[in-house]
């Protein structure tokens, strides 16, 4: 998946999908065609700290802003996510964050349906080829993680935020501030040593390491492949395509439209 291109023209004529990536440093977004392939050039603003659910809704309202028109939105979120609502926020506090129905607010103010799922797991929808078992960690301003078997999502794996040794969680071990803290070298060492512990937990197929630091892996180790950081929107459209029940489909927000219009951009998209 992936691809840019400023025309809308050379978008397919299935529904489109705007998809938004929230990092813990960036807000990005574009609009992909039924392929998941961008038809816009993908917009980012900085992410706003302090940022409680307000003060994010009314930034990506501003991001999408100069976007063009869609059918339904997918949104990856840096936290654990269930049914449309917000359970952890570990950037933006998740005292304030817990239980937010993310996805019925966001429909509300877009008018357009709405599937929320982990940033990970949207990046993995993103590069996967659903065969065997297929992982995808994220390193950016924190990690993440996401396990999929034959192109299925299994139940989310919040590592990020699982004890390593002495060195606190896998945030702190191998996220942007032990980077920064340690220097490449040692951190190339660290991602390293993660691989291996993932490897001896999960026996992967495949790991797929991608987030914005990614680029900065300077050793690649056996079955491991190193991803662009777009997947995070192109995966986007996939999120859609789960049948009811099963893997993404059971993280949308409940049937109940927040609005006229998004009972009708619903129906249309269940009628493609």
């Amino acid at each position: 998946m992936g691809g840019k291109s400023g025309s809308k023209a050379n978008g397919g004529a299935g529904p489109r999908t705007l998809a938004i990536d929230i990092g813990g440093t960036g807000l990005k977004a574009s609009v992909l065609d039924e392929n998941g392939s961008m038809i816009a050039e993908e917009v980012r603003i900085d992410t706003p700290y302090p940022c409680p659910p307000k003060v994010m809704l009314k930034s990506l309202e501003k991001l999408v802003g100069p976007l063009p028109p869609y059918d339904r939105v997918s949104v990856g979120f840096p936290g654990v996510v269930g049914k449309g609502k917000v359970i952890t926020a570990p950037h933006f506090g998740d005292r304030v964050w817990r239980d937010f129905p993310f996805a019925a607010e966001l429909s509300e103010r877009l008018g357009k349906p709405v599937r929320l799922l982990n940033d990970a797991e949207v990046q993995g929808f993103g590069v996967i080829v659903g065969r065997g078992l297929e992982v995808v960690l994220t390193l950016g301003t924190g990690a993440g993680t996401a396990v999929f078997r034959d192109g299925e999502l299994m139940p989310h794996l919040e590592l990020a935020q699982h004890p390593i040794g002495k060195w606190g969680t896998y945030n702190d071990y191998v996220g942007d501030k032990a980077l920064k803290k340690k220097g490449k070298r040692k951190w190339n060492r660290r991602v390293e040593k993660t691989v291996t512990i993932l490897y001896s937990l999960l026996h992967f197929d495949v790991l797929y390491i991608g987030g914005g630091n990614a680029r900065k892996i300077e050793i690649v180790p056996d079955n491991v492949i190193i991803v662009p950081n777009e997947a995070g929107i192109t995966g986007g459209v996939r999120l859609w395509r789960a049948p009811r029940g099963q893997g993404a489909f059971a993280h949308e927000t409940e049937d109940k439209a927040a609005s006229p219009v998004a009972v009708t951009a619903a129906a249309e998209v269940a009628a493609s």
